[in-house]
């Protein structure tokens, strides 16, 4: 087994082996091409590729040589301050570049956790610099950046990736590292990466760390997460007014083996989201969840919610029964 992350390892290193961002690869061959851009701010949910667009871009802006001194990397959840935009961003910024190209890059990753403060910072120096550098800002949430910057940059949408190309690069990891993946496993990680490809490499090596066949199991064990099977179970015999064999089996879950409340609850959401019950069923026991979640995270004993939700469950599926 290598000692490599294999996030690293794998990660694209030019936009060529981008997946499932066409429009943002496009745009950028644009750029690339103009040797020109403005201000960027790249938004979407965690793992979908936003950091590796970045640096490949920059490695094929600068070339190999010159992308290190032409390039700073800051992680914003880390260094969020307003004295960062001011020393450390700031002096980076006001030199020109040594290269043919007149401005360097700043990229300033999970930038949604800058506060109020160092952004309006960091907006005023987006202004002066302009001449010697650009901005690209990473971020989960482009809410949570103020309109000042957001009307500075050019907006990059990133989308979750498909569960096929899930599937291809994780084939491809297995294949060159040796590990036997089964279609379980892959399932598994599919269920749980939720369109995340960085979740999806890290929980394969997890699961690949005990030295065994990827299966459904060894990926939940790993990852500490409550199986989908299991919680299926006990809707069913909740929905079926078994409701004292649906209790002992969440308690399993809740005491026996530890699992939060809120992953059995979510996993619940979820099992009966994908439920074939009808609609109307649906919402119901939706609304029924809802409530059991507020009052969890109102300070209300969990098993004794999670318990309610079970009976109200009982009580859908006996109405389920008489709905002709």
């Amino acid at each position: 087994m290598s000692e490599v992350m294999w996030v690293e390892k794998y990660r694209p290193r030019s936009l060529d082996e981008m997946v499932n961002q066409e429009s943002v690869v496009s745009r950028l061959k644009g750029m690339l091409n103009t040797r020109d851009i403005p201000h960027l701010l790249f938004a979407g949910p965690p793992g979908t590729g936003k950091t590796a667009a970045i640096l490949s871009f920059a490695h094929d802006f600068y070339g190999e040589e010159n992308y290190r001194a032409s390039c700073l990397e800051l992680n914003a959840s880390d260094e969020r301050g307003i004295d960062v935009i001011r020393i450390n961003v700031k002096n980076f910024a006001r030199t020109r570049g040594l290269t043919e190209v007149p401005f360097k890059i700043i990229i300033l990753d999970e930038a949604d956790h800058l506060t109020d403060e160092a952004q309006h910072a960091l907006r005023r120096t987006m202004e002066i610099f302009a001449r010697t550098c650009r901005f690209c800002l990473i971020c989960n949430y482009s809410s949570r950046i103020i309109q000042p910057i957001q009307s500075r940059c050019a907006l990059f949408r990133f989308t979750p990736l498909r569960d096929e190309d899930l599937t291809s690069r994780l084939r491809y990891i297995a294949e060159r590292e040796g590990v036997h993946l089964v279609k379980s496993g892959t399932e598994a990680i599919l269920e749980v990466a939720e369109g995340d490809m960085r979740r999806a490499i890290n929980t394969l090596q997890a699961a690949a760390s005990f030295g065994k066949d990827v299966t459904y199991d060894s990926v939940y064990d790993v990852i500490g997460v409550v199986k989908p099977t299991d919680v299926l179970e006990i809707v069913k015999s909740a929905l079926k007014a078994e409701f004292i064999e649906a209790r002992s089996s969440l308690r399993r879950l809740l005491i026996d083996e530890g699992f939060s409340e809120t992953d059995i609850l979510r996993e619940i959401y979820r099992v009966v989201l994908d439920s074939g019950m009808r609609e109307k069923w649906k919402v119901k026991a939706i609304e029924a969840i809802g409530d059991a979640d507020y009052r969890i995270s109102s300070g209300a004993d969990p098993e004794i919610q999670l318990s309610a939700l079970l009976a109200n469950l009982v009580s859908i599926g006996s109405d389920m029964k008489n709905d002709y």
